[in-house]
């Protein structure tokens, strides 16, 4: 019989996918629109920097694993929140972005070759995927090759909009940097879903809805 990989019946699925969503987006987005409401931009950055670490917090006090997404997020927003509050400056705020994706870059890059690369992690804890993981080293490969391919995505980010800082007006900038943006992470979403499901049919695996 082959190997199989199990994802949760579609509603758990929905519900596991959406509270690791709302622990490393909503809490903070939500925190950040009540306090920028309340008393302005810097105010809503510290308040949604504050309801992340306090969720890292929670998790550490409780025993919880705290979750790939969960530290991608935490690492992100301290680095943007730095360096909007740190002055004023347009040139300044606009280095928020080619610094957070560099931060992603380096995060994918470091576990990559590690037993538990962080595309792994994020399948695991983002949509509950059970996978023979290290344990079947066709599988293992893969999510460590995307792993790298995510690094590769997240510094040519970096890379892209480092030049369009400099060379670019700022509403211009914030447009492009969007757009590109939006377009790399399609093609790597893209390049990693053909790459998984090849894998799959390469090594006999199955993917299917676990019975409860």
């Amino acid at each position: 019989m082959p190997e199989c990989l199990e994802l949760p019946r579609p509603w758990k699925l929905l519900r596991t996918a959406g509270w690791s969503l709302t622990e490393s987006a909503g809490l903070p987005f939500a925190a950040y629109i009540v306090a920028a409401w309340l008393d302005g931009r810097n105010a809503g950055l510290l308040a949604g920097l504050g309801a992340v670490w306090l969720t890292v917090g929670c998790r550490k006090v409780t025993g919880t694993p705290v979750p790939g997404l969960l530290t991608i997020s935490a690492l992100v927003l301290t680095l943007q929140t730095a360096v909007v509050i740190a002055t004023g400056n347009t040139w300044v705020y606009l280095l928020q972005f080619p610094l957070g994706n560099l931060a992603l870059s380096a995060l994918f890059a470091k576990t990559a070759q590690t037993h538990r690369p962080l595309v792994a992690q994020l399948a695991t804890e983002v949509v509950a995927l059970r996978h023979p993981g290290d344990h079947h080293p066709g599988l293992h490969r893969f999510f460590r090759g995307a792993t790298w391919l995510w690094a590769g995505v997240f510094f040519l980010l970096t890379a892209g909009l480092a030049v369009m800082m400099v060379t670019e007006s700022f509403q211009l900038f914030m447009l492009l940097s969007t757009a590109v943006t939006a377009g790399l992470i399609a093609v790597g979403t893209g390049v990693s879903a053909l790459w998984f499901f090849t894998v799959l049919r390469r090594f006999g695996l199955q993917l299917r809805f676990a019975a409860a």
